[in-house]
C-alpha cells in the first residue's frame, strides 16, 4: 500500500490524496460503505462499484460465523467470492468483543451498558475472546493470531489489529487496563501479520475513550510500530462535541504521512466536522440504513420518502440528481413502494444514498483543493 498526498489545506488539517492499494485507489477523503456480510444490504456488488464506492467495509467476526473464512478462502478469497474488483477493508472482531458483551452502542451511552450481558461473550482473557456464535451455538475463540490468520483467508487489502472496546461509562482504572491490553493485542497482531504480508496493509487502532492522555499515550505507543495507516476507534464520545475532541487529542499524535480512518462514523455532520482534522476515510452504516427507513439524503437535507405529502410527488427525490434511482423513478413511486413494503424501495433508495455519499466527497475534495476547507 502507499499513501499518496496531493494537497494539504493551508487553513485547516484537512488534505486529498490518494491510498493505492492492489485493487486499485481510493480517493481521499472518502465514505467507505458496510457491508457486513460481503455485501451492501439491497444491492449486489456489480451494482456498488458502478456507483463509485471505492472502498466497501466486511465483517470478520460475521464471515467467521458464516459461511466460515476458510470457505471463503476456498472460494478464492474475498474479492472474487463477492466478485468485487475494488478495495476492501476488513475489521478484527474485536467490535464485537464490545457489542456482544454490552449491547449497541445506544444502549451504553444511555448507561444501560455498564453490565456484561451472559450468554455471548463466555470469556475475556489476556489471550483473547470466547465467542458463542449467534448462529448455531458454537464456540469460537478469537485471539490476536486468529483474527488476522481470518483476515489473511479473507485477503482484504488492508485490515486491522485485533482490539477491544470497552463501554463508554468504564471507569478510569479498567478503561487503563483496557488499553495496556489492546496495545499487546495489536503488537500481537502486527507480529502475526508480518509473518505473511500478502500484499495487505495494516492499520492500528488508536484507542483509549474520551480521555485525552491515554489517545496521546496510545498514539505514541503504535505510531513506532510499523503500521500502515491508523483508525480512531473506541468510544469517541456520546456526542459530536466529545468526538472532536477525542480527535483533537489523537490526531496531531500521528505521522502525518500515513492515512486515518475513522471507525464507525460517517454521518454527515460528523464528516463535516472531522475532515478539517486530518481524517481521511470513514465508515458507517448509516446512509445504508437511513435509505431502508425511507429517508433520502439530499442537499437540501433528510427526506422522508414515506410522508403523505410525497404521495402524489411525481419528481425525484432530488432534481439534478444523476443516480439511477433519480434518472428513472418519481417520490410517488417510492413512496408507493415503501407503503406496499416492496422491497424494491430499499435498494433504489439504497442506491441514491451512496450515490449522495461519493458525489459528496468528490466536492469536499474540491473544497479542500480550491482552500475553501
Amino acid at each position: 500500500m502507499k499513501f499518496e498526498i496531493l494537497h494539504t489545506s493551508p487553513k485547516s488539517g484537512a488534505r486529498v490524496g490518494r491510498i493505492h492499494t492492489p485493487h486499485g485507489i481510493i480517493d481521499t477523503p472518502n465514505f467507505v460503505a458496510v457491508g457486513t456480510n460481503g455485501t451492501i444490504k439491497a444491492l449486489d456488488n456489480a451494482l456498488v462499484e458502478e456507483i463509485g464506492i471505492q472502498l466497501m467495509f466486511c465483517n470478520t467476526y460475521h464471515l467467521i460465523v458464516q459461511p466460515g473464512t476458510h470457505i471463503v478462502k476456498q472460494g478464492g478469497g474475498l474479492h472474487k467470492f463477492i466478485k468485487r474488483n475494488l478495495p476492501i477493508i476488513t475489521d478484527s472482531g474485536g467490535f464485537q468483543v464490545f457489542s456482544l458483551a454490552y449491547g449497541s452502542v445506544a444502549d451504553e451511552l444511555k448507561s444501560k451498558g455498564t453490565k456484561k450481558h451472559e450468554g455471548s461473550v463466555l470469556k475475556i482473557s489476556e489471550e483473547g475472546v470466547l465467542f458463542r456464535s449467534y448462529r448455531d451455538g458454537a464456540k469460537i475463540f478469537l485471539t490476536p493470531e486468529t483474527s488476522i490468520q481470518a483476515q489473511k483467508d479473507l485477503g482484504a487489502d488492508i485490515i486491522i489489529p485485533f482490539d477491544e472496546l470497552p463501554p463508554y461509562h468504564v471507569s478510569h482504572e479498567s478503561l487503563s487496563v483496557s488499553l495496556d491490553r489492546t496495545h499487546r493485542w495489536e503488537e500481537r497482531s502486527l507480529n502475526e501479520h508480518l509473518k505473511s504480508p500478502n500484499n495487505q496493509a495494516i492499520f492500528a487502532v488508536i484507542h483509549g475513550g474520551i480521555n485525552a492522555d491515554f489517545r496521546e499515550k496510545s498514539c505514541k505507543f503504535l505510531r513506532d510500530l510499523p503500521f500502515d495507516g491508523f483508525s480512531i476507534g473506541g468510544s469517541v464520545g456520546k456526542n459530536k462535541e466529545e468526538m472532536v475532541e477525542v480527535l483533537k487529542a489523537s490526531v496531531p499524535h500521528l505521522p502525518k504521512e500515513k492515512p486515518i480512518h475513522l471507525l464507525g462514523i460517517g454521518d454527515l455532520s460528523s464528516i463535516e466536522a472531522s475532515i478539517p482534522l486530518g481524517i481521511d476515510t470513514f465508515d458507517s452504516s448509516y446512509p445504508t440504513k437511513a435509505a431502508r427507513h425511507g429517508v433520502a439524503l439530499t442537499e437540501k437535507g433528510y427526506l422522508n420518502i414515506t410522508k403523505a405529502e410525497n404521495q402524489t410527488n411525481f419528481a425525484p427525490l432530488e432534481d439534478g440528481c444523476s443516480c439511477y434511482t433519480c434518472r428513472n423513478y418519481s417520490k410517488a413511486y417510492l413512496h408507493h413502494l415503501f407503503k406496499a413494503k416492496e422491497m424494491t424501495a430499499f435498494g433504489l433508495s439504497t442506491i441514491h444514498n451512496l450515490h449522495y455519499m461519493v458525489k459528496l466527497m468528490e466536492k469536499y475534495r474540491q473544497k479542500i483543493a480550491l482552500g475553501l476547507i
